[in-house]
């Protein structure tokens, strides 16, 4: 297990009774670095969404708890927050979720000259992705060759 993949684990391990004791959904944890600064990420949700106020009081839990535990080597950044519109599906619990939903799918590589498709999510699992297009009908993709896959929002 990297380093990084550790900080996340023994993260959400901290969070998961905090978000239980306050009935949100933990929908993810990343641990990244940009433009030279560490960033522990934790997006939180809950019917109806979050307020700043859902994730002022997450932070301030976890922050205590990580400052208690200091398990992670570099200086980092804390950052809690809603995970947003048009947030990617990772996990098994995002594409449950999901199905029935409009989601964009990007691949890496194109198919028919393709490479951005939109459709209801029908169906998933560890191997591949099924979504119902209006003009191709039923299309299967390898969870492999998915560069990303969101929720679709209209404006």
């Amino acid at each position: 297990m990297s380093k990084r993949e550790l900080y996340e684990k023994r993260t959400e391990e901290l969070l998961l009774p905090l978000i239980a004791q306050h009935q949100f959904e933990l929908v993810d944890v990343e641990y990244v670095k940009e433009g030279g600064s560490w960033y522990l990420r934790a997006y939180i949700d809950k019917p109806g969404g979050i307020t700043v106020d859902d994730c002022e009081v997450i932070s301030r839990a976890l922050s205590d708890l990580l400052d208690e535990h200091d398990f992670i080597e570099e200086a980092y950044i804390l950052e809690v927050s809603s995970p947003g519109l048009g947030r990617p599906l990772r996990k098994d619990k995002d594409f449950a979720r999901s199905l029935g939903e409009e989601v964009e799918v990007k691949t890496f590589r194109a198919i028919g000259r393709q490479k951005d498709f939109t459709g209801i999510l029908k169906g998933y699992d560890k191997e591949k992705v099924v979504i119902e297009t209006e003009d191709q009908g039923t299309m299967e993709f390898a969870r492999a060759d998915i560069a990303l896959i969101r929720l679709a929002f209209d404006f």
